[in-house]
């Protein structure tokens, strides 16, 4: 199969259902090509947003701002914001054009040329630090914000996401409250946060 013909479709990303998109994300490969090397990891942690009653969401009460604009674009596009002032983390844009739902890209399974990786997160061998948390991972994939509300199934960008193995089967994929959200009062409860059961490159939090 092609590189062309594994990219997810639109179809895949403008589901309603946030919930179900960021379990489907489960064992799909996030791919990037910035023109130093491809690098690809199988996508084992996602947490689900969803506007406009989700507190724990940026655009919560459908709030529209530069930072959440593209968040109210169709799905399929990239959301990548600083955290800290250090971090970029990587959310996949879900729904219909309108609809601010967005699927944070919490850890990866390195799949592809993790020299690179390694290179780019400063570290001498392979262990789970090198993409085990949202702020690593972007950086061993070279994700800045500067790549913020690109649309990934445009054949020219620089970002994807793939299918290349069968679907995480719904008895390994474990959920739990999301991380970091203590501040979303109700929502911080919501068991949004799926991962892949047992799998070692989970962030644990």
């Amino acid at each position: 199969m092609s590189e062309k013909n594994r990219r997810l479709p639109r179809s895949f990303f403008t589901r309603s259902d946030v919930l179900e998109v960021s379990r489907g994300l489960l064992g799909k490969y996030l791919v990037t090509d910035f023109g130093q090397g491809r690098t690809a990891g199988r996508i084992v942690e996602a947490e689900a947003y969803r506007a406009p009653d989700d507190k724990a969401c940026h655009a919560y009460g459908n709030r529209f701002t530069d930072r959440t604009r593209v968040m109210f674009a169709r799905g399929g596009h990239a959301y990548i914001y600083l955290c800290y002032g250090i971090h970029h983390l990587f959310n996949v844009v879900s729904g219909v054009e309108g609809m601010a739902h967005a699927v944070l890209i919490r850890a990866l399974e390195p799949a592809e040329n993790t020299p690179l990786m390694l290179q780019r997160r400063r570290m001498q061998r392979v262990a789970p630090r090198l993409t085990a948390g949202p702020g690593v991972l972007s950086q061993a994939l070279g994700i800045t914000r500067k790549y913020t509300g690109i649309d990934m199934l445009d054949s020219q960008s620089p970002i994807w996401i793939e299918e290349r193995n069968a679907p995480v089967a719904e008895e390994e994929i474990a959920a739990s409250p999301r991380i970091g959200v203590g501040y979303a009062e109700e929502c911080a409860e919501w068991e949004w946060r799926f991962f892949v059961k047992g799998n070692a490159w989970v962030s644990g939090g």
